[in-house]
């Protein structure tokens, strides 16, 4: 036991002779290592790169999906309205819930951050104080007397309004990518196409619902119209995603 003693009192000796005595041993962890539970992530930009940017595109442009960096898409769209779609998601499209409650792995507090954030760093309210806005969804509109749409209508305020871009039938133009094609409308919400009508893709040069025809902008029930015929357009039996 002396022996072994010795032993060690002298390695000590050495090592703190050597000056590592504060350094970090071979195969043992940094302290500033340690890897963050998911759930005790509260930086928005982690959170938003690991959840969200897939989609919705790094600084919330130029993904797949909306943008969600589009102040008009802010500006119509309410707090508790982004805070449901994170939450819960929309079932049949890819757009999953990311609540805990709901199967995913954000808290609520997280989601509130996302919110919070991405409104505080994205929406220009000052830009639309003079704006009056459409109904952002289908219940808002027949509430207000400009909805459900009605698809023969919405033909013609198709062509009008939008076959300069996306061609007659809708199958694509010079402008812009086909609206009709199934797996897309498979994909995208009832609501999602309202969305997409109002506040356009102006991360990918669709315009709003002002500026189709200057001068001439859709109507509420133009909007629900032209829904309408696009929802028509899915194949039969596709089921309605109204979020």
């Amino acid at each position: 036991m002396k022996r072994e003693a010795s032993l060690a009192a002298t390695l000590t000796v050495v090592i703190s002779g050597c000056g590592i005595r504060d350094r970090t041993l071979p195969g043992q962890p940094a302290a500033d290592s340690q890897v963050m539970r998911p759930d005790k992530v509260t930086a928005f930009a982690r959170l938003y790169d690991a959840n969200c940017a897939g989609c919705h595109g790094a600084q919330g442009r130029g993904g797949a999906a909306l943008a969600l960096a589009d102040p008009l898409y802010l500006a119509i769209a309410e707090d508790a309205t982004i805070r449901r779609v994170i939450s819960e998601g929309v079932p049949g499209t890819p757009m999953p819930a990311f609540a805990q409650s709901a199967g995913g792995m954000l808290t609520d507090q997280q989601i509130d951050i996302l919110v919070k954030e991405m409104r505080g760093r994205w929406a220009r309210p000052e830009e639309f104080k003079n704006t009056v806005f459409p109904p952002y969804s289908a219940q808002e509109a027949t509430a207000t007397g400009s909805g459900p749409g009605n698809a023969q209508h919405g033909a013609a305020t198709y062509t009008t309004y939008c076959a300069q871009c996306h061609g007659a039938d809708g199958g694509g133009g010079a402008k812009g990518g086909s609206v009709t094609d199934p797996v897309y409308l498979a994909l995208a919400s009832d609501q999602a196409l309202r969305t997409a009508v109002i506040a356009g893709r102006p991360d990918l040069g669709k315009p709003d619902w002002r500026t189709n025809l200057p001068g001439r902008p859709l109507s509420p029930q133009d909007i629900s119209d032209v829904v309408a015929w696009l929802v028509a357009q899915r194949a039969t039996g596709q089921a309605a995603r109204q979020e």
